[in-house]
């Protein structure tokens, strides 16, 4: 882990888009943060000492989802699948397809495994929250709240673009995994890899942290609320009239997706965009970047690290 000493900086962005503003001043206190993701290989020896299962290998319960078809009550995942040309971009069904028996140890589908796949080294995902959660109790530790993240992935540069400047790529550079070309059917593979990558594939940031930005979005323990300033302003520092502290993200109940009114699954913070993060789909391979996530949610693009408070 990287020890990340407290500090203020500017959270949030006012130029892309609107769930990221205001750019408000935050404190946040110090912290350890895992140097990269938590990989298969480290995921893998979490299982074999606590025996634990998934949400993704479990069969989803009728009675929790009203509106589910016929059929669909049996373990599985969503999966990414490059389409052929291009697509309805307000359809994301095109792309995202619910696979039976998906899991982390076969995150495209039941025909091949992370062995086979060579994914040791990546990061792990296919994982729910209580996955995230449960992984982030057995080691003796927690998931980052967003401030933490963001704070982190910035790696000092306050109020910069990206995690490494003003530039998404200097001089022509890769400095993450994401998708160059016309998502979702055209990848150009510029940075090497159409899908995940190995950690420490990337340069760092000033911090010391590798894949902080792109490669899979990381959950946050912290709520979704569609205005992240207007809940925080509320906590700002004592003395000070502008500096909030320790942010704690929004209520569960205010986290539901509108367009789900029937389900009532509370959404978590996402942060720090992945691999099928596009200039012309999803320009979120960045630390301001932010996006809701049900918490019964598992994908080929979402994985975490953990944290330790205070020390």
């Amino acid at each position: 882990m990287v020890r990340i000493e407290g500090g203020t900086f500017t959270m949030g962005s006012e130029d892309f888009y609107p769930e990221e503003a205001p750019r408000r001043q935050v404190r946040v206190d110090s912290f350890w943060i895992d140097e990269v993701p938590v990989t298969n290989r480290e995921f893998a020896r979490f299982v074999e000492a606590t025996g634990h299962v998934t949400f993704a290998e479990i069969a989803p319960d009728p009675k929790d989802y009203p509106d589910m078809l016929p059929g669909m009550d049996k373990p599985g995942s969503l999966v990414f699948r490059k389409t052929s040309g291009p697509v309805d971009m307000g359809n994301p069904g095109n792309w995202w397809h619910f696979e039976f028996g998906a899991d982390w140890r076969h995150p495209l589908g039941p025909g091949a495994d992370i062995e086979e796949l060579g994914l040791w080294d990546h990061p792990v995902v296919q994982v729910a929250y209580g996955d995230a959660q449960a992984y982030a109790k057995w080691a003796g530790k927690e998931l980052p709240t967003e401030a933490e993240f963001e704070y982190a992935a910035r790696g000092g540069l306050d109020d910069a673009a990206y995690a490494w400047g003003d530039e998404l790529a200097p001089d022509g550079a890769m400095m993450a995994n994401y998708w160059q070309g016309l998502f979702p059917f055209a990848n150009t593979m510029a940075d090497g890899w159409e899908r995940t990558s190995p950690v420490r594939s990337f340069p760092p940031n000033g911090y010391g942290l590798y894949d902080m930005i792109a490669n899979t979005w990381e959950w946050t323990c912290d709520w979704w609320s569609q205005n992240p300033g207007a809940g925080s302003l509320a906590k700002k520092s004592k003395g000070s009239c502008c500096t909030i502290a320790n942010p704690r993200g929004g209520k569960l109940k205010e986290s539901f997706d509108p367009a789900q009114p029937k389900i009532k699954i509370g959404r978590k913070v996402l942060k720090g965009g992945s691999h099928l993060c596009a200039a012309n789909y999803c320009q979120r391979y960045r630390p301001a970047a932010r996006h809701p996530e049900a918490i019964d949610s598992s994908t080929t693009h979402i994985g975490f690290r953990c944290v330790v408070r205070g020390g």
